[in-house]
């Protein structure tokens, strides 16, 4: 477990058993943040090496999806 995530859970932990001070939850605020942002750009990485197959056999980038879909709306 990386230190980020050390630290948020023994924030979480103290918050529980008996709260924090407010540079506790200033820290607490500012490493869900970081958290989040980590998160979210793991995320995007993941999902730019995905392929969504159609029906009719095309294999396209999941980032290509709606323009695919728009165009067979037309």
């Amino acid at each position: 477990m990386d230190e980020l995530t050390k630290r948020i859970n023994e924030l979480a932990k103290k918050k529980k058993e008996q709260g924090l001070t407010a540079e506790e939850q200033a820290e607490q605020k500012e490493l869900y943040k970081k958290y989040l942002a980590n998160f979210r750009r793991n995320f995007e990485k993941q999902l730019d090496n995905t392929d969504v197959e159609f029906p009719d056999g095309r294999v396209v980038p999941f980032k290509d999806v709606k323009n695919v879909e728009k165009e067979n709306n037309k």
